[in-house]
């Protein structure tokens, strides 16, 4: 039975993680019999529904990533399974299962519709992957930015990071990681919080942090970019000695921090765990450091006020100002997060008008209209 992935752009990242697993499967961007592997978000999964629904093929559709993974009932109403959660484990097993016809309910981790009741199964939770047991891609097919750690701490109510990946931080060891690192010129990164690297998420190591840039720093003709896309760091973790670790080492002349509101009722609201003094301190230390702040802003958290935008709006003000730059969004209610069932507040015209503003002026980026 043929195993193919359903190949885009946005799902690269995962695919690379998890093709390796797989080395008999191919790519495709359109559904072909045999086994078919999904993963994708909640913007896609409008459409990639209506693919398989109109798909045709005599095909077994697996789906995996966020959107699977926070709302497998929806899910299944299209697909045959739902990976839940990572997939290095699990994906593998479940298509063994399927092609030598075993049985799929030993499989942990997935979801399925019993074929006799038609009631959605749970097989009971797969503990966490050890990150030094997987590779981050295959260098001869589809590569991705170095994953270094997964996991996070916190709670904050619209990310599906800690339900998906669980809130003790895993860490690639250094040697891991610098295997994966032979394979670039341009070494980025994966991570929730790049300083947190080493740490327990809470508490910074910048002492391991300083280990992986230096030893990455060691190797010949490489560009190290930490901090910034595809990851991003949080607002407290920058100071002096984090700041400057980027510079010593690193080619970035930027960092991505996730500030997302300028409302102290808000942070506390969304369980952010942090404040927006620590999101000030930070792009004052960044500019100290003559280094870029590039601010993350959420709009339409669901208790947000008037009042609590046009603080978000002062503060955004203020960065751009300084010399900084700033993403805004609008927020997204992401199924398996509190937020999940939310009807996010629209944003009032002023902060519109505001925002559109600085966006002509080349200082905002983002979207942040209703979708």
């Amino acid at each position: 039975m043929d195993v193919n992935f359903r190949y885009s752009k946005k799902n690269s990242y995962s695919f690379a993680v998890l093709s390796p697993l797989l080395p008999g499967a191919g790519f495709t961007d359109m559904p072909r019999k045999g086994i078919m592997i999904y993963s994708f978000t909640t913007r896609q999964a409008a459409n990639v529904f209506k693919e398989v629904k109109n798909a045709g093929t005599n095909s077994i559709f697996i789906a995996g990533g966020p959107h699977p993974s926070g709302a497998p009932e929806e899910t299944l109403e299209y697909f045959d399974y739902v990976v839940l959660g990572e997939g290095e484990e699990t994906l593998p097993e479940l298509v063994k299962a399927l092609r030598e016809k075993g049985d799929q309910e030993k499989v942990r981790g997935i979801a399925y519709k019993d074929p006799g009741t038609g009631k959605i199964v749970k097989t009971p939770e797969r503990p966490h992957v050890n990150l030094d047991n997987y590779p981050c891609f295959n260098p001869k097919k589809l590569r991705a930015p170095i994953e270094i750690s997964r996991g996070c701490p916190w709670g904050c109510k619209y990310c599906q990071t800690p339900r998906l990946f669980g809130r003790e931080v895993r860490h690639r060891s250094i040697d891991t990681i610098v295997r994966n690192a032979r394979h670039y010129d341009d070494l980025r990164f994966i991570a929730s919080n790049a300083f947190a690297y080493g740490s327990d998420g809470i508490h910074p190591r910048l002492d391991k942090v300083e280990k992986l840039l230096s030893t990455l720093h060691e190797m010949p003709g490489k560009k190290i970019y930490f901090g910034t896309f595809p990851s991003e760091v949080r607002p407290e973790f920058v100071n002096d000695m984090s700041v400057e670790l980027v510079r010593e080492y690193c080619a970035n002349q930027s960092l991505s921090l996730g500030a997302q509101s300028g409302s102290e009722r808000i942070l506390k609201e969304i369980r952010r765990g942090h404040t927006v003094e620590d999101s000030i301190s930070a792009v004052e230390c960044c500019l100290e450091h003559e280094i870029v702040p590039a601010v993350d802003f959420i709009f339409g958290f669901p208790t947000e006020t008037e009042e609590d935008q046009e603080k978000s709006l002062d503060l955004v003000r203020w960065i751009c100002k300084k010399g900084g730059t700033v993403r805004a969004h609008y927020l997204t209610p992401l199924p398996g997060t509190p937020y999940a069932s939310v009807t996010p507040t629209e944003i009032s015209d002023k902060v519109r008008r505001e925002l559109g503003k600085l966006a002509l002026h080349g200082k905002l980026t983002g979207y942040w209209e209703k979708h």
